[in-house]
């Protein structure tokens, strides 16, 4: 019943979609944002293919896009529907000319996508062996350095011990064979990358609802070895017991967050910066899409934020992209950020059912 209200509360209390008003849009000085496609509705988790094509996941009737730029102006030209029908194919993921798309309880694969995008394949069933609650089930998933997909399973509450089949983030070979835990205690990831150098797993959390405007902080958080234990839900943020969950607990237990990102921002997809476009001060950063507050008495989040490091030290966390919402108002929500090739950033925003393009030009 708690759960219920909960998912009532947040879908009664969600903006209304608007269309991009990249006018209200504030960026550090040299850097532009664009419309890629205003044709992706619901636009998730962001993926790219080996020939360049831009792969969204959505939770639009089932739909899986696919994007084409083919004259290289930094605008799609072209936007596929390449799956339809599926639960919640929110996350998708490219490896060897193969689309993996999550879809709650199950993986799918459409083989060989980028050779058939008008006639895409039938999604074929990689695993059907992942939790069935939908709360918390919308997966962001990648392919890490060794080969295997990463896949989450959040909790399927607001707050609750669900024992050891949820609330964790876990890996499987690309055929969904030999699932394992990576890392516990995490009640809902939704954006991963690995640190280049290091090649450490860093990941975003979204902190617990209903214990007030300003706690707890959602999370940024480092794997520096498989098996740790992030706190949930006996321990938020690092410093916090659970009021009802922490009794008997010591947060001392548990790895702290490198950042606190701030309290109900959703934090969401992150990636590590590589590229040679922006300043070099980012090189190595992390982008963070920020969806933003449903149940804060004024809103927080809405953004893209960039965490420059040090190793995995801290040296600054700051926007990159304000004006989704202003005066309480939101007409766009980040969902997902991907470097491209060239050096630019793209941004998802289901919202206004978008994907934008950050350049720096000084």
């Amino acid at each position: 019943m708690r759960l219920l209200l909960s998912l009532l509360l947040a879908v009664s209390s969600l903006p209304v979609a608007a269309a991009p008003q990249l006018d209200k849009l504030s960026l550090p000085k040299g850097f532009h944002i664009a419309v890629y496609s205003d044709q992706v509705p619901n636009a998730r988790e962001i993926a790219l293919g080996a020939k360049g094509t831009v792969f969204v996941g959505s939770n639009d009737a089932g739909k899986v896009y696919a994007l084409t730029d083919t004259n290289g102006d930094g605008h799609a030209d072209k936007v596929r529907v390449i799956a339809s029908g599926l639960e919640l194919p929110v996350g998708v993921a490219f490896k060897n000319g193969d689309l993996y798309v999550s879809a709650v309880s199950r993986i799918y694969v459409l083989r060989d996508i980028e050779q058939h995008l008008d006639n895409p394949p039938k999604p074929v069933v990689v695993t059907d062996k992942l939790p069935r609650e939908t709360a918390h089930g919308w997966r962001f998933i990648a392919f890490g350095p060794d080969g295997k997909l990463y896949v989450p399973i959040g909790a399927p509450c607001n707050i609750c011990d669900p024992g050891p089949a949820h609330a964790k983030l876990t890996r499987m070979n690309a055929d969904g064979t030999d699932i394992e835990d990576v890392a516990r205690g995490i009640r809902n990831t939704v954006g991963f990358d690995w640190q280049p150098g290091t090649g450490h797993l860093w990941f975003t959390d979204n902190g617990r609802d209903l214990m007030g405007d300003d706690m707890p902080s959602d999370e940024l958080n480092e794997i520096a070895r498989p098996g740790e234990h992030f706190g949930y839900p006996y321990c938020h943020q690092g410093d916090t017991l659970d009021p009802e969950f922490g009794k008997g607990k010591s947060c001392k237990d548990y790895v702290p967050p490198v950042l606190k990102l701030g309290a109900h921002v959703a934090s969401l997809g992150m990636r590590f910066y590589e590229g040679k476009q922006f300043p070099p001060s980012y090189r190595g950063a992390i982008i963070i899409a920020e969806h933003g507050s449903w149940n804060r008495t004024r809103k927080s989040g809405y953004r893209v934020m960039s965490v420059r490091l040090k190793g995995n030290k801290v040296l600054s966390y700051e926007p990159l992209v304000t004006g989704f919402e202003q005066n309480e108002s939101a007409w766009g929500r980040p969902a997902d950020v991907q470097p491209l090739p060239d050096g630019s950033v793209l941004v998802s925003d289901d919202l206004a059912g978008a994907v934008y393009r950050v350049t720096y030009k000084p």
